[in-house]
């Protein structure tokens, strides 16, 4: 039997009601995956100069863990902060800090690099950590790159055909830079939500670390300042695995600061810095270092004081960095 057709106006409704629907369905569906994939389609991190009030640059996790490891990979070096903003406004440049698969002719990776010019292979320039050393190495041979202006350091490097880009990455470089050298203290956070089929837990963190930094970031510098060891050390805690089985500590007492100086509390922020860029693809749950903590899916996701004493005191107690996986 032939059902009676709607009038028209209640066909419209009925229309504007299913759009309706769909409409919201598609919010819903987007908001959950954006929690899941911890927003890889919208900033989910950010560093502010000084502090609340300051300036501010926004960035994605995956932005977020491949500034970590260019920076990472440079004061492993002992290369100067300048040197990590020259590779950060660089990337920044070439690939908006994601290691792009693609690019003009065989232009690959964070830098777009080549292949066919000398880079190496495909699967190595793919590979942060060592495109970014890659880079390094020739910023270095450079006569006095420290001094020249920012964007004619990056161009002998990378021979771009447009030599003068690098210059307006420059103030979220230098941002970048001051955070993840750990030179500003307590200025980066993410909001922390997990990534999806990521490795996680505490042996992923400690690989992380090394793949970055090297085996000697679980040695507390006091042994490495005279240059008298890069061997990791036995000295109980230092990178072990806590009694709950899933926070890292890393000493950093006597550690030697990113320009090669002894700094402690230069060394501890650049790690904690870097546990918190990395808090969506490894699951870290929280990082506490200097009497503050951060702690993942807080809403406003700060660096808040632990104990009665505040921030301040403990400052100059900084002890260990510790980073906490997630249950």
């Amino acid at each position: 039997m032939l059902q009676p057709t709607p009038p028209p106006k209640r066909r419209g409704r009925l229309v504007r009601s299913g759009a309706a629907a769909m409409a919201l369905f598609a919010v819903a569906g987007y908001l959950a995956v954006q929690y899941v994939t911890g927003g890889a389609g919208a900033p989910g991190c950010k560093v502010v100069a000084g502090g609340d009030g300051g300036t501010a640059y926004e960035f994605t996790p995956e932005q977020a863990v491949n500034a970590a490891t260019i920076t990472a990979v440079g004061t492993a070096r002992k290369l100067p902060e300048r040197a990590v903003t020259i590779a950060l406004a660089t990337a920044l440049q070439e690939s908006t800090l994601r290691n792009l698969d693609h690019g003009d002719r065989d232009s690959l990776g964070l830098f777009q690099q080549r292949p066919s010019q000398g880079w190496g292979k495909p699967a190595e320039i793919m590979d942060p950590a060592y495109s970014a050393g890659l880079f390094y190495d020739h910023l270095v041979e450079i006569p006095g790159y420290q001094d020249l202006e920012l964007t004619d350091a990056a161009q002998r490097v990378q021979r771009s055909a447009f030599p003068h880009a690098y210059a307006k990455h420059e103030p979220d470089a230098t941002l970048l830079a001051a955070a993840l050298t750990g030179r500003s203290a307590a200025t980066l956070t993410c909001d922390g939500r997990p990534g999806a089929a990521r490795e996680k837990g505490p042996e992923a963190v400690r690989a992380a670390l090394v793949r970055d930094f090297g085996r000697a970031v679980f040695q507390p510098a006091a042994a490495t300042a005279g240059g008298t060891s890069a061997e990791p050390s036995t000295a109980p805690g230092a990178g072990a695995v806590g009694g709950d089985g899933r926070t890292v500590t890393l000493p950093v007492a006597g550690g030697a600061g990113a320009d090669g100086g002894e700094d402690p509390h230069r060394r501890g922020w650049q790690l904690a810095h870097w546990a918190v860029a990395n808090a969506s693809s490894l699951h870290v749950e929280r990082v506490s270092y200097a009497g503050r903590t951060w702690t993942a899916g807080n809403t406003d996701s700060k660096w808040t004081p632990m104990g009665s004493g505040g921030a301040e005191g403990a400052e100059r107690a900084a002890g260990s960095v510790r980073i906490t996986s997630m249950r």
